[in-house]
């Protein structure tokens, strides 16, 4: 997988992590490119290669008065509108195969969710789109598991697939990263460290997700130094108030600081 396959990414050659970074869900217009200028600023600085992320709907919720969405169209033509003003490609996840063909009209990155990555039609939809397909590794896989996901993108014809590391089940509210699974799933595919999704505090008897964003930087640099190809990091300028996932999302203001010193450890990685 060639970086510079994918329209309007930039600083490919530096050497750096590429960057998968937004909210988890488009909340609104004004939110979503408020977000992408901070971290496009802060990429651009750093020179790090960078996707603009963002759910244009979400499937997969612990109740049914929890928020899904402002409207599958409404969200996916904010997310073209943060591409087309800022010049960068942009990543949302897609949950049925309806769904691929939509998205892959407005979107560069189509992303299989942890909890759908088996599914066959669905992961076959998306492949046949063209566009790149992020895998996001199942809480309940093997890292080992992850090539048939894998080859199911390239048996569909599309060789532009990442996997994307989102933890394992440890009990039934934890989630562990195994970092022996890294070099595994680089075997087959460009890999991907999910930071905040793997601090996730699942099942609670609230029905809200919790997380721990006080052990993002101890997760984001381990990753870095086991010489993961990118990181996911969902971020938000106000995580207690974010309509998803805002237990465990990084506060905007929050990464600067992280990003560069990531940056650090990587070119200290890339001199061993």
């Amino acid at each position: 997988m060639n970086l510079q396959d994918i329209p309007k990414i930039k600083h490919t050659n530096s050497n750096n992590f590429f960057l998968l970074c937004g909210p988890c869900a488009i909340e609104s217009e004004d939110m979503a490119l408020r977000i992408a200028e901070k971290v496009i600023t802060i990429t651009n600085k750093l020179e790090i290669p960078y996707v603009f992320k963002g759910s244009f709907k979400k499937a997969n919720r612990s109740r049914v008065d929890s928020f899904t969405g402002i409207g599958d169209e409404k969200a996916l033509n904010i997310l073209k509108k943060v591409s087309e003003t800022f010049d960068v490609p942009t990543v949302t996840d897609i949950h049925e195969i309806s769904d691929a063909h939509l998205a892959a009209q407005y979107v560069d990155v189509l992303q299989i969710p942890a909890f759908l990555v088996r599914q066959t039609d669905l992961v076959v939809a998306a492949a046949q789109t063209g566009k790149v397909i992020n895998l996001k590794k199942g809480q309940f896989m093997s890292p080992e598991a992850m090539k048939h996901a894998v080859q199911k993108v390239y048996d569909s014809g599309n060789k532009n697939a990442w996997i994307t590391d989102r933890g394992t089940m440890f009990g039934y509210q934890d989630m562990i990263v195994d970092f022996r699974g890294i070099p595994t799933m680089r075997q087959y595919a460009p890999t991907v460290l999910d930071v905040t999704h793997s601090l996730q505090q699942p099942n609670q008897i609230a029905g809200v997700t919790g997380g721990r964003p006080d052990m993002i930087e101890t997760i984001a640099r381990a990753g870095i130094v086991n010489n993961v190809d990118g990181l996911f990091i969902e971020t938000h300028f106000d995580p207690a108030n974010a309509k998803s996932d805002g237990a465990n999302m990084l506060h905007l203001d929050n990464l600067e600081k992280l990003l560069t010193n990531l940056v650090a450890i990587r070119k200290v990685v890339n001199t061993l």
